[in-house]
């Protein structure tokens, strides 16, 4: 049986854990021992371990024996610990979504031959492997999202609970948003163009910039305009831009208001949530427009965010160790996209856990 060894056990990682689980033998490892226990609890086959990646040696000795590993750790400790996976030879599926970029590390994965795919999310990530999937059927020319995940009974003053890491979700707020603009990359503030939008399943939201593009500007800087914007309640985004004036999330201010957003923004085990993904691709044969609505899962307690960001790692841990996808080097998902059978495997593998994506 292979050995699937994941970093991380926070919303997300459970889910993934859980999933994977199932079919093959999961080691999981966290710096929090209670999630672990938690999740064992739940599942008594995974072999639990109190694992920090910031100690490389110790972090290297737990890979020793794994055939891939599956890195959701928090962006700010993603680029390295990716780094050290591949300095060690092993594939990996990696949803840190850290904030440097991570196809510099192309030519050590291609060196150590290792196979690695990054950003394989909800967004980065399936957007990106249906872009992959008609840029290689047609000419397109434009190409953008709008993604979010919200709380169904929004609470004053945020209207907003974080399915992940706060400080990712800080980090979303604060990095200037890349976009293509008639072939230039423009940089624009984030949370920057806010418009109000009427979303199927939902209604009424408010859509801002944000740096959601990330490779696509790298890998597809043939499509000439390229936008992705956030998803929220309507006044989250002014809220949170007059939060930034009062530099509440400078250097000598950050901890203390991560602190108080762990608090207002957590989101609790059984709160009724949902996650909402609009992709529009207009090429010169066609427009092709998919929207994605999921809501929490009742029975296994398992967010949308969870689901939708989750079972897509963990298809495309399947893609790989199925060997579907065996390029050397990192590839972001819209490279693995192109090949037809993995993207045609990514919405079959979504769709087998409730999670689907209509397309119009």
């Amino acid at each position: 049986m292979k050995k699937i060894f994941q970093v991380g056990a926070g919303l997300v990682g459970k889910t993934m854990a859980l999933d994977l689980s199932k079919n093959y033998e999961l080691h999981l490892g966290d710096t929090n021992l209670d999630l672990l226990e938690k999740i064992k609890s739940e599942e008594s086959s995974i072999h639990i371990s109190q694992i920090d990646v910031k100690n490389k040696e110790n972090f290297k000795s737990w890979i020793a024996e794994a055939d891939i590993v599956l890195l959701a750790v928090p962006g700010f400790l993603g680029f390295e610990a990716l780094k050290t996976i591949i300095e060690c030879k092993k594939n990996v599926v990696d949803i840190s979504f850290s904030p440097e970029n991570v196809l510099d590390l192309n030519d050590l994965a291609i060196k150590n031959d290792v196979c690695a795919v990054v950003d394989a999310g909800i967004a980065p990530g399936i957007p990106n492997f249906l872009l992959g999937y008609w840029d290689s059927k047609m000419q397109i020319d434009s190409f953008n999202y709008l993604v979010g995940g919200l709380p169904k009974n929004p609470l004053p003053p945020y209207n907003y609970k974080a399915p992940f890491s706060p400080i990712d979700v800080i980090e979303e707020y604060t990095r200037p948003a890349r976009m293509m603009i008639d072939s230039n990359i423009e940089v624009k503030p984030a949370l920057s163009e806010i418009e109000e939008l009427n979303i199927k399943d939902v209604g009424k939201l408010e859509g801002f910039n944000t740096d959601g593009l990330r490779s696509l500007l790298i890998t597809m800087h043939h499509i000439p305009n390229m936008k992705e914007k956030t998803l929220r309640y309507p006044g989250h985004a002014r809220l949170i831009q007059s939060m930034i004036d009062k530099n509440l999330f400078d250097s000598n201010n950050f901890d203390k208001t991560v602190n108080e957003l762990l608090n207002d923004w957590k989101l609790e085990e059984d709160e009724a949530e949902f996650t909402v993904l609009d992709i529009n691709i207009y090429g010169n044969e066609k427009n092709i427009h998919y929207h994605l609505y999921d809501e929490m899962d009742i029975r296994s307690k398992s967010s949308s965010m969870a689901r939708t960001t989750g079972f897509t790692a963990t298809a495309t841990i399947n893609m790989i160790l199925k060997e579907m996808w065996t390029k050397k080097g990192v590839s972001p998902p819209e490279i693995v996209g192109a090949k037809e059978d993995c993207t045609n495997f990514l919405l079959e593998y979504l769709a087998l856990r409730n999670v689907k994506i209509s397309q119009s």
